[in-house]
């Protein structure tokens, strides 16, 4: 390689450098509270981060991570296994990482989005292909919910 060409490699790639920042910026960032020893949490943290998710997680358990569910506002009904917060929204359970992105596009005046109870093959959950039916609930500020997206069993 001759000197001419390392140079104006180096000025390229020094080039695309803000670009690079910029898109890494654009990734949403979601703070998951789950418990440490929780293998489907951890599988559903992965999952976000395939998508694109910046993640940080915090370790609770019991009655501190019940605490903080109410504390943000999520019905009793709609609880899972871990929450997470993106964007000032609160993520109750195994919700698709594209309904999280929906959530942040449409910009909802909402809590959040949950997937109660941990329903099999819901992401984190098992094999999609073997998946049994479950909605995700859009959590609304009133305490009401609605269903935000459906899923078939597969």
């Amino acid at each position: 390689m001759t000197r001419r060409r390392l140079l104006v490699s180096a000025t390229s790639l020094f080039g695309m450098m803000p670009f690079a920042a910029a898109a890494q910026d654009s990734a949403p960032t979601i703070h998951v509270v789950k418990d440490r020893n929780c293998g489907c949490c951890a599988a559903w943290v992965e999952i976000l981060r395939n998508a694109g998710f910046t993640v940080t997680t915090e370790a609770s358990m019991g009655t501190l991570l019940i605490r903080h569910k109410l504390e943000n506002g999520i019905p009793q009904a709609m609880h899972s296994c871990h929450t997470g917060e993106v964007a000032g929204y609160m993520i109750e359970g195994h919700v698709p990482p594209a309904d999280i992105r929906r959530l942040l596009a449409e910009h909802p005046d909402a809590i959040g989005l949950a997937v109660p109870d941990m329903p099999y093959g819901s992401p984190g959950m098992g094999p999609e292909y073997q998946r049994e039916a479950y909605d995700v609930f859009l959590m609304r500020k009133d305490g009401s919910t609605d269903v935000f997206s459906r899923y078939e069993a597969a």
